[in-house]
């Protein structure tokens, strides 16, 4: 029996690389519309009680994790964004091209990580408009990226509960 080999360029799942691109480029145009017609940290009713468009600025990651550390923070996670997209990126080249389980999810964190990336190299903070929150509860505002990003994220975790276990020895 012969170990599994791995699919030639052509019938990889870099493909899938398409996805990430049509995220970056719905980020970006969604950013560009906030940019353009939000002012910052006014919210802008959507859906009364659940959702507002607010202009912010987050200079660190998730949750504003090191927004205030002072602008090294936006290179440690621009290094990060670059090093995982591309360890994810080199896996899709591994998986055959119909292994979508495994290719949407790392398409959708690329597509976010890049995304994310964008603004950090652009402005030195990333661009968020989606405000959610309920009564005087508010969810940190995220983007298109933030979404992609978790959304991956969840399904790359999900189909790990899934995986083949080795039998023991």
């Amino acid at each position: 029996m012969t170990a599994p080999s791995t699919p030639a360029l052509r019938d990889s799942a870099l493909i899938w690389l398409t996805l990430s691109i049509v995220v970056i480029a719905l980020d970006q145009w969604t950013k560009h519309l906030a940019l353009g017609a939000l002012d910052y940290n006014r919210p802008v009713p959507v859906i009364d009680g659940l959702l507002n468009w607010t202009l912010l600025y987050n200079y660190g990651a998730a949750f504003s994790f090191l927004g205030n550390a002072g602008g090294w923070q936006k290179w440690l996670f621009s290094g990060l964004a670059v090093v995982i997209s591309s360890l994810l990126a080199y896996w899709l080249s591994r998986l055959p091209r119909a292994d979508w389980k495994q290719a949407l999810p790392f398409a959708l964190v690329i597509g976010g990580a890049i995304g994310n990336l964008i603004d950090r190299l652009r402005f030195g903070y990333v661009v968020d408009f989606i405000d959610v929150y309920y009564d005087v509860h508010h969810w940190p505002a995220f983007n298109i990226a933030d979404s992609a990003i978790v959304v991956g994220a969840v399904m790359i975790a999900i189909s790990g509960f899934g995986a083949p276990r080795e039998p023991a020895k």
